[in-house]
C-alpha cells in the first residue's frame, strides 16, 4: 500500500481507492494528484495477483482474499483521524460494496463512491463456458484464460489506450477460479442486498459502458434501502469515467458530492 498525503495544513479528508481487474495503481496517477491538489491524502494498493503484488498474476484461491486486502487499508486511513472515502472502480467497486456487506457499524467510512461497479458484465459468458469453468476450478483452479475485454472499451481517452498497450503489467489473463469467485460474488451483492448499509453513497455509471453491464448497477442501486444515495450517469462516457475526455467534470460532480456531505 502506497500513501500521497496532502502537503497543506486543512486536510479534508481521506480517500481509500480499490482499483478493477487486470489493472494497479499506476493507472490513478492523475486522480490521486487531483484528490491531492483539492486537499485529500490518498491511500492506495495494488489488489493481490495484480500489479507489484506477488503471487499468480489473475488468481485468487477466494474472494476474500480483497476483501482483506481492502479492510487493512481502510484501518490504515482511518488513523488519520478524518473523514474516510472509499471510491472503488469497477470490480473495486464490487469489493468495496462486498466489503461494506460485511463491515461492523463502526468501523464504515463516511462516504463511499462506486464508478462503474462491477454487478454483471456486459458480454455474457456463455453457459457452455460457465459449466466448464465451474467443473473445472476445482481441479485445476490456476488454469488460465483470455479476460476477455476487447482493447479500446474501457476509455476512449487515446493517452491512456496508448499508455495500456506498453504496461506489461495489466493482466490479460484469469483463473478459472478468479473467474467462479468473480461470477459469485456478483450474485450475492444482488441476492443479499439488504446488507448493505446507511452510509451515503453516490454511484457513477458510464452510459456507453461496454465492460460492466450498466443495467445491473442500477436495479442493483434501485433496490438498496440506503437512504442517501445518489445515482449518476454519464451519457456517452465508456467504463472508465475519470480516464475519459470529460473526467474534469466527473471529478467535479464527485467532488461537489464530498463537499456536500463532509458540512
Amino acid at each position: 500500500m502506497w500513501k500521497w498525503e496532502f502537503q497543506g495544513d486543512q486536510v479534508k479528508g481521506v480517500f481509500v481507492i480499490v482499483h478493477g481487474a487486470g489493472e494497479y495503481h499506476a493507472r490513478y496517477k492523475w486522480i490521486i494528484s487531483q484528490l491531492n491538489h483539492a486537499g485529500y491524502h490518498v491511500l492506495m494498493g495494488d489488489l493481490p495477483g495484480q500489479g507489484v503484488t506477488q503471487g499468480p498474476r489473475g488468481h485468487i484461491k477466494n474472494f476474500h482474499e480483497y476483501i482483506e486486502t481492502v479492510n487493512t487499508w481502510l484501518k490504515k486511513a482511518r488513523e488519520y483521524d478524518l473523514p474516510v472515502i472509499l471510491l472503488g472502480h469497477s470490480m473495486g467497486g464490487l469489493i468495496s460494496t462486498r466489503v461494506l456487506m460485511e463491515m461492523p457499524a463502526a468501523n464504515l467510512p463516511s462516504l463511499v463512491i462506486l464508478s462503474s461497479p462491477c454487478f454483471g458484465l456486459y458480454n455474457k459468458t456463455p453457459f457452455s463456458k460457465k459449466l466448464v469453468a465451474n467443473l473445472l476450478h476445482r481441479v485445476i483452479p490456476t488454469y488460465r484464460v483470455p479476460a476477455g475485454l476487447k482493447k479500446g472499451t474501457g476509455t476512449r481517452d487515446e493517452v491512456m489506450r496508448k499508455r495500456d498497450a506498453e504496461d506489461d503489467r495489466l493482466v490479460k489473463r484469469v483463473s478459472l477460479r478468479w473467474y467462479t469467485e468473480l461470477e459469485k460474488s456478483m450474485k450475492l451483492v444482488h441476492e443479499q442486498k439488504e446488507s448493505f448499509p446507511q452510509v451515503p453513497l453516490l454511484v457513477m455509471q458510464g452510459g456507453d459502458d461496454r465492460i460492466v453491464n450498466k443495467f445491473e448497477v442500477e436495479k442493483w442501486f434501485n433496490n438498496i434501502n440506503t437512504n442517501d444515495k445518489y445515482y449518476k450517469e454519464w451519457k456517452g462516457l465508456y467504463h472508465e469515467v475519470l480516464n475519459e475526455p470529460e473526467r474534469d467534470r466527473v471529478l467535479a460532480h464527485m467532488l461537489g458530492f464530498v463537499t456536500i456531505h463532509r458540512q
